[in-house]
Formats: structure tokens, C-alpha cells, sequence
């Protein structure tokens, strides 16, 4: 059953088209992810259907007594109330029935043994009774402490809303939300703010969710865990595509490669077709005038098919000056804390030429501060750090903090690189799809995600052999993280990045280093290696200090000679396809054979024939048995 409907809804915003003719639909419990480059307009379709803006056109119709949710990137609260009453004022109408329901209870305790006075109240108290079990009565305490503990609130139960910093207004804003179970949620960057025990918890709740889903999110694993449907804000327009963003990307692919090769046919066909005409014009005969007049006209009828478009993305790589020593960087007993609150105690890492490390753990427990100490922003209260030889270190930091806000956009890069031309800093910049006037605009003016295009200029411009990076895909669109990741992958140097971000972390990492306290957890692999491993409550792959590097020598090794046992097995069962192909095909060909009458009229060949056909036919038999063993073993 189709729930809501777009139909040609256009918006501007003075002379920028931002919405041109966006239609879609969406059906009964069903989640769709709403994705498209930062300043599409995606927030705009979000607040259109949410009431909060008008279309300039076109129609948005919803089932009546639809009931919509709608967590926007930053929730309002009052400020006064606490994080508790916060939530529980969502079950009001349930806190004056019990209220009501108690009131009842003691009036009927004073009746006495007035039968008629008890019979009057009892019927109040059966019907309220049951309105009050339908309501989730009963359950809504404890739904509230499950949001709690999910959202990781329960520590601030009791403080004001005026006092959470802004990931924690937004993670109190979407538990709120929740709590109100709409029949469609509209959420707007759901996991921002939220570390991954809370993304876990909430991919989760939505999988219970019975409602429907349309969110926007730049996780794009968070994207593939909960939506079954993708819809892409290109230009102006609306596609839809069924799947997850994984299954998105493939038919996204395939559909623009369709469009563009029917295109280019249409276009050599119409230059081949005006050729014609112009060379019938060229006789300049009453006949050839009048066939290339009606060859124009057919052609003019031709419904030409649009160009078609993609949006422009970044493409760069990461380049090193020079090589490291073996060693990068050693700590002994580093601890750092804010009076009371200690993030981390006697922590000792060994980083080693080449590591790809995600380092990740709950919020609060000191990541961002641990990146800070290395690079010396922060000072440590004890313990040693030594870098090793050779050691260049760039540093993005998430906040862009070390931009200057009343510098031009050429201006700030410029002025860290001085000895660059002009036209080298802009073609710089152009990589990361700053171009023309834009150059100029002061940073002050800039979002989020064109500060971190402007950070990850500069860091490209460094040439530095090792990257800290502190949550580098925030703010980024789909389309720049997906460039990230490609520089990354071919980045030479060493990697320690800060992230929630279990795409990007997939993409890079051959290490998950969690943070916890007095210790530092090593699971070789990337993210998902990592999930698995906790999930069968395995022991992590060792302490990252602890770990020797014989220990490492003998890892890679093994994890060579599986790869080369691998590649062994995909040779093998490859072979083996094609062994049964040539043996199918010369089946077939003595089966034609022994059809042919004239065979028979020789009995030894045609005995012979007979008997190299069921070896045959013995051998495709024993072929088949060995693709099966190995398919089985990969």
C-alpha cells in the first residue's frame, strides 16, 4: 500500500533550481535511503514532506492519519527539562491514564457496598484498563530505559537538556522520536553523533520498526543494513533503484553506461542521417530536394534522448616526499585525563611501517585526544612518545579548526603553500572541484563538507608518509569518500584514522585497534573481519603493543600462502570449467555422430565410436565430481 507520493514537486530558492521535477513513492514498510551530493536537496524533499517547506509546485499526497517522525540534523529541545522527562513526556496521555487508573481504584475502595457505585466504577476501570494495555501501558517505562541504554543516555538520565553537548541533543532528539512509533520516519543523518554500538542498536530498532523508513545518511554500511530500496537526487530529479547502496551502486552503473552508449548511437545516427540530406540537397534536383525534405521531417519527429548527465567528482591521490624506518611510532605508558575523568592509562603501541589502522571504541573514551597527544596539540599526563625516522606527519582534523575563517578559499591554501604558482594551487583545488569564482569565497561561507575538501587540499599538497586522520569522512558526500578511499588505497605511507564510518574503515584498514581504557585491542582485518571475530566472542589477534615483529613476519606469511592457496583453487576450478566445456562439446559431436545412419553401416567404427562416447560420457562424470570438491573447498 503506497503511503506517500511525490508528483513533479519543484523548489527554488531565489534563482537556484534546487528541486526540478522530483516522483517517487513509498509503500508500507518500506525503508528507503535518500542519498545524492551534499547541497542536492535532500534535507529540502525531507522538510517538504515533514510540512516544514512548501513546493513551488506539484503535489505531495499521504494516507490520511498518516503519522510522521522527523529527526532533522540538529533536534530542538526546551533545554529546562531533564533527559528523562524529556522522553517520558512522549507517553503522557499513558501517565494520566494510570494516574486515572489509580484514582479509580481508591474511588472504588470507598464505595463500600454500594453495588451500584462499584458496578459504574468497575466499567470505567475494565474500559480504561484495556486502553490503557493497547497504549503499551504496561511497557512504555521500559521502553524508554531500552532507549536509554541504546542510545547510550542512561548516565544522563537525570541533566538538563541544556546541558548535552550537540551529539548527545541529537541522539536524545532521535530517542524521543522513537519512542512516538510513527508509521513513517523521515531521519536526516540518523547516525551522526552516534558511535557503533549505538548505529548497531539502532539498525536494530529499525529492522523491528514496522513503519516505513525514508532516511538520508552518508554510512553508507549503515545504508545497506537497513534499506531495501535507494532513491539518488541527481540534477534535480528523482531515480529510484530496489536494493541495498551496495546493489544501488551496480545498477546506478549500468543504467548511466545504457543511457550514455543509446545516447552516443542516437547521435551517430542522426549525424549519419543529416549527411544524407545534405548530400541529396547538394544535387540540387527537384527529386533529391524533395526526398531530403522528407528525410528531414522524419528526422525532426525523432524523439532525441537527452545527454546523459553525472554529477563531478573528486579524484586525487596521496603522494610521499620520502620513506619511513621500519619503526613509526612507540609509546610507553601514555595516559591522559580531565581532572576526575581518566580517557586512557599506560597505553603502549608499537606502529610499524605501512599499518592501515582504524582505531575506534565508544564515545568519550579518548580517540580524538590519543591523535591529539601524538601530533602535540594536546600534552599527555605521563608516558613517552617516539617517533621514528624519516617520519613526515599530516594531521586532518575533523573540526577543520586550523582553517582561517576570513581567508578566500585560494588564499588559505596558498599561504600555507607560498612557493606554488597561482595556477598550480587553483589546479589543486580544481581536483577537489573548487573552480572558478569559487576560489574566492571566503571559508567562513563554506559547509561542512567543502571545509573538509579544502583540509584534504592541503593535506594532499603535504606529501606527508604519515596520515592521522580524525574522522575524515564527516561531512563528506558519497561521491568524496568514495575518492578518499581510492587515494588512500594507493597511499604508500602509514595510516591511523579515527572513524564510525565501517564503509571507509572496510575500504582501508588491515587493523581495528579498540580503545578501552588502559589497553589498546589488536584484530587483524578490516571491519567486518573485526565484527565476526567479537561476535563469535573471540579473542582479539593480540595486544597492538605486545605484538613482536616475528609475530607480524609470520602473519603476513600465512596470510600469503592462503592467498596462495586461493588462487590456486580459483585456477583449479577454472580449469576445470573449461575441461568440462571441451568434454560437453565433444559429446555433442558424437551424438551427431552416432545419429548419422551411415555410421552403422560399419560396425567396428561404428563400435568404436560407441565406446570412445561412453569413456566419455564417464569422464565429463568424474569432471563434474572434481568442480564439486572444488567449489565446496572455497
Amino acid at each position: 500500500m503506497i503511503i506517500l507520493a511525490l508528483q513533479d514537486v519543484k523548489k527554488s530558492f531565489g534563482t537556484h533550481e534546487v528541486l526540478k521535477s522530483v516522483s517517487f513513492t513509498l509503500q508500507d514498510g518500506e525503508r528507503m535511503g535518500l542519498v545524492g551530493v551534499n547541497g542536492s536537496g535532500k534535507s529540502t524533499i525531507m522538510k517538504i514532506i515533514a510540512g516544514l517547506e512548501t513546493a513551488d509546485s506539484g503535489t505531495v499526497s499521504m494516507q490520511k492519519g498518516l503519522r510522521i517522525g522527523y529527526l532533522a540534523q540538529q533536534g530542538e529541545l526546551t533545554g529546562e527539562e531533564t533527559v528523562l522527562e524529556t522522553l517520558e513526556s512522549v507517553f503522557e496521555p499513558q501517565r494520566r491514564m494510570e494516574a486515572e487508573l489509580r484514582s479509580l481504584e481508591q474511588e472504588m475502595a470507598e464505595s463500600g457496598s454500594d453495588p451500584e457505585a462499584l458496578r459504574i466504577l468497575g466499567g470505567k476501570y475494565d474500559t480504561l484498563t484495556r486502553e490503557f494495555e493497547r497504549s503499551n501501558g504496561y511497557g512504555w517505562r521500559s521502553s524508554v530505559q531500552g532507549v536509554l541504554a541504546g542510545l547510550e543516555l542512561r548516565e544522563f538520565q537525570d541533566m538538563k537538556t541544556g546541558l548535552l553537548s550537540g551529539g548527545e541533543r541529537t541522539r536524545l532528539c532521535l530517542g524521543r522520536m522513537l519512542l512516538t512509533e510513527p508509521d513513517l520516519l523521515l531521519l536526516d543523518e540518523p547516525t551522526n553523533h552516534l558511535d557503533l554500538k549505538s548505529i548497531a542498536w539502532l539498525e536494530e530498532y529499525l529492522a523491528a520498526f514496522h513503519g516505513a523508513v525514508l532516511v538520508i545518511s552518508h554510512d553508507r554500511y549503515f545504508l545497506d543494513r537497513v534499506c531495501g530500496r535507494m532513491a539518488e537526487l541527481l540534477l534535480g530529479n528523482v531515480e529510484t533503484y530496489s536494493g541495498n547502496y551496495t546493489e544501488y551502486l551496480e545498477k546506478r552503473t549500468t543504467v548511466y553506461e545504457n543511457r550514455m552508449r543509446a545516447w552516443k548511437l542516437q547521435q551517430k545516427e542522426i549525424a549519419r542521417q543529416e549527411a544524407i540530406i545534405a548530400m541529396y540537397r547538394r544535387f540540387n534536383k527537384e527529386k533529391s530536394i524533395r526526398i531530403a525534405n522528407s528525410k528531414q521531417k522524419r528526422l525532426d519527429m525523432v524523439e532525441r534522448l537527452e545527454k546523459p548527465e553525472d554529477e563531478s567528482t573528486i579524484r586525487f591521490r596521496f603522494e610521499t616526499r620520502r620513506r619511513t624506518g621500519d619503526d613509526v611510532l612507540m609509546t610507553e605508558g601514555l595516559s591522559k585525563g580531565y581532572g576526575d575523568r581518566i580517557l586512557f592509562r599506560d597505553l603502549k603501541m608499537h606502529v610499524r611501517a605501512g599499518d592501515r589502522i582504524a582505531l575506534i571504541g565508544d564515545n568519550g573514551t579518548g580517540k580524538s585526544t590519543l591523535l591529539q597527544c601524538l601530533i602535540g596539540v594536546e600534552k599527555p599526563d605521563a608516558g613517552v612518545i617516539r617517533w621514528g625516522t624519516g617520519v613526515d606527519l599530516g594531521y586532518y582534523d575533523q573540526h577543520q579548526s586550523e582553517l582561517h575563517e576570513n581567508k578566500t578559499v585560494l588564499d588559505e591554501v596558498w599561504d600555507r603553500f607560498p612557493r606554488m604558482e597561482q595556477y598550480e594551487v587553483r589546479g589543486a583545488l580544481g581536483l577537489f572541484l573548487f573552480t572558478g569564482d569559487e576560489v574566492f569565497e571566503p571559508v567562513s561561507t563554506l559547509s561542512g563538507g567543502e571545509k573538509g575538501r579544502v583540509a584534504l587540499t592541503e593535506l594532499m599538497l603535504r606529501k606527508d608518509n604519515v596520515l592521522l586522520l580524525d574522522e575524515p569522512t564527516n561531512h563528506l558526500d558519497m561521491d568524496s569518500r568514495e575518492a578518499l578511499e581510492n587515494a588512500l588505497s594507493d597511499f604508500p605511507g602509514t595510516i591511523i584514522s579515527v572513524s564510525h564510518d565501517r564503509y571507509f574503515i572496510n575500504r582501508f584498514a588491515e587493523k581495528v585497534w579498540v580503545l578501552d581504557g588502559n589497553e589498546i585491542k589488536e584484530y587483524l582485518g578490516n571491519y567486518d573481519s573485526y565484527a565476526l571475530k567479537v561476535s563469535r566472542d573471540q579473542e582479539p589477534d593480540g595486544s597492538a603493543p605486545q605484538q613482536t615483529r616475528t609475530a607480524m613476519d609470520k602473519e603476513k606469511r600465512r596470510s600469503r600462502e592462503e592467498e596462495r592457496k586461493l588462487r590456486e583453487q580459483k585456477e583449479a576450478l577454472k580449469a576445470a570449467e573449461q575441461a568440462i566445456a571441451r568434454a560437453e562439446k565433444e559429446a555433442g559431436e558424437m551424438e551427431a555422430e552416432l545419429a548419422d545412419p551411415e555410421i552403422w553401416k560399419d560396425p567396428d567404427k561404428a563400435a568404436e565410436t560407441t565406446r570412445r562416447y561412453n569413456a566419455l560420457k564417464d569422464e565429463i562424470e568424474r569432471l563434474y565430481e572434481q568442480y564439486d570438491a572444488l567449489e565446496s573447498s572455497l
